[in-house]
């Protein structure tokens, strides 16, 4: 069974008809042409998945499509306004946080969307004081982030990265 939906990915309107139990992933990636969303473990497991989907975020190898008709998704291409990378993308870049590059994408957004949930005061399952604002530890940082899983092992420059990217 087909149905219609309408995604805003990366400030541009998509329509789309897919199979009701196309996951949001493969949408994004067969049916937008989008890819910096990677299909990794197709298990929710390592991340590389990972968009923003209005504004939190989210592993779409385990969202389907049809129940996502009508939301925003910013990929990590979208983060970038116009020729000028995201801070994230940005010291990403200068501390050398990736290696392959496979995971990036995921890991990009995931730490958008991790200073995003930390300016918001959103605590963690490692967060000390509930009551005051979220300090970004490594710790903290290493909490956040642990959905999203690199091979290559440059986790040291990623949670640099993530900390460089809340300045």
């Amino acid at each position: 069974m087909d149905g219609d939906i309408e995604l805003r990915v990366d400030g541009r309107r998509r329509r789309l008809r897919v199979d009701t139990r196309t996951t949001l992933l493969d949408a994004l990636r067969d049916g937008v042409g989008a890819t910096a969303p990677k299909k990794g473990c197709d298990h929710g497991q390592c991340g590389a998945c990972t968009v923003l989907l209005d504004g939190r975020r989210a592993i779409t190898c385990l969202a389907l499509a049809v129940a996502h008709d009508g939301a925003e998704i910013t990929t990590a291409e979208g983060l970038a306004d116009g020729g000028r990378l995201h801070p994230v993308q940005e010291a990403f870049l200068e501390r050398d946080a990736l290696q392959c590059g496979f995971c990036t994408p995921g890991q990009v957004c995931s730490a958008v969307g991790v200073l995003d949930e930390v300016a918001a005061g959103h605590p963690s399952a490692v967060t000390e004081d509930l009551a005051g604002p979220v300090e970004l530890t490594d710790e903290e940082v290493r909490e956040r982030m642990s959905g999203n899983l690199c091979r290559c092992g440059a986790y040291v420059n990623i949670v640099a990265a993530v900390r460089d990217g809340a300045r």
